[in-house]
């Protein structure tokens, strides 16, 4: 018979002892049915009942969350079973790669980590070749990380500038009818982009950068005939480029470029019979070197864990590309 056992352990960090016990202790009752032991928490201490073995695990565990949690990393229930996985297998190491990688620093000082594997693995696609695909469903980060990355780079004077690019499917590309000038017209479908600029510049250098032509918006169209070179381009919403769009686009790479192109194969405007872009590229690009697509998923969601449950439940699975090593 296994030995059953209590232990006591303090968590001294106060924010790490609220994370872990938000909720009515909801994280810790997941992790007790875990492991078959009874957790229960109160002001910084944690007590564990169970088998000698289990508890030891759930030890283990909890350490490996709080170091998470230190680091910013948001905890949820999906993230939980990550860790625990990872213990399971060895490969807890590729956490602590994760939670010790910074992609930026905000304007207010706010450290910007990858915070789901998948993530990781993004972020270090794009670092790594020159054409980046980051493929899923909404609240993964990809347009976020793709930003703070671009600003990173920017800053180290690695590019000379940013240039976001959207297609405007919903104004058919044809923005003439729109009051304003090109950016006043362009500016609402690349809301999202400037929101994760703003955070990283501020809105005086931001708009000091706009000025200068350091940051560029401009819809797809415009892209024709250009070769973008030193430059940091990102191309959201890909799901709705045609297949013509989305391969001018690709050509438009120059020297010391980036580009990183992103979409959600579930979320296609275009009409009806119509081919995405994104969909093609995915089927004929398979085998370059430089060109990498990162598929993501909802374990990769950042949003509330129903953002996730929703995903899941719409059966985004059916939907994905094939991946490219």
């Amino acid at each position: 018979m296994n030995l059953v056992i209590d232990k006591e352990i303090i968590i001294e960090d106060s924010h790490v002892a609220i994370n872990l016990m938000e909720r009515d202790s909801h994280f810790l009752h997941i992790i007790g049915n875990l492991y078959n032991c009874n957790m229960i928490g109160r002001g910084n201490l944690i007590r564990i009942t169970g088998e000698e073995l289990q508890v030891e695990k759930v030890i283990q565990l909890i350490y490996e969350l709080r170091y998470l949690l230190k680091r910013n990393i948001r905890l949820s229930q999906r993230q939980i079973y990550a860790v625990a996985d990872a213990l399971q297998q060895g490969k807890i190491e590729a956490f602590h790669e994760m939670a010790e990688d910074v992609i930026n620093v905000t304007k207010n000082g706010t450290i910007i980590r990858p915070r789901t594997l998948g993530q990781k693995t993004y972020i270090d696609a794009i670092r790594h070749n020159s054409i980046t695909f980051g493929v899923g469903p909404a609240g993964t980060g990809k347009t976020y990380l793709a930003v703070a990355l671009a600003a990173y780079y920017l800053r180290n004077k690695e590019v000379q500038r940013i240039i976001l690019v959207r297609p405007a499917v919903e104004a058919g590309e044809k923005l003439g009818f729109l009051p304003g000038d090109m950016q006043e017209k362009v500016n609402p479908y690349l809301r999202p982009l400037f929101d994760g600029l703003l955070d990283m510049f501020g809105i005086e250098e931001f708009e000091k950068l706009q000025q200068k032509g350091i940051i560029e918006v401009a819809p797809l169209a415009y892209m024709r005939g250009r070769t973008l070179e030193k430059a940091f381009v990102i191309l959201d919403e890909a799901q709705n480029t045609t297949v013509e769009q989305i391969k001018m686009f690709l050509t438009r790479l120059g020297f010391r470029s980036k580009m990183v192109i992103n979409g959600d194969v579930t979320q296609i405007d275009l009409p009806v019979h119509t081919k995405s872009g994104l969909v093609d590229v995915a089927e004929v690009l398979q085998d370059i070197s430089g060109i990498q697509f990162i598929h993501f998923s909802e374990n990769d969601v950042v949003r509330h864990d129903l953002v996730a449950a929703i995903i899941r439940a719409v059966s985004y699975t059916h939907l994905t590309l094939p991946t490219i090593a």
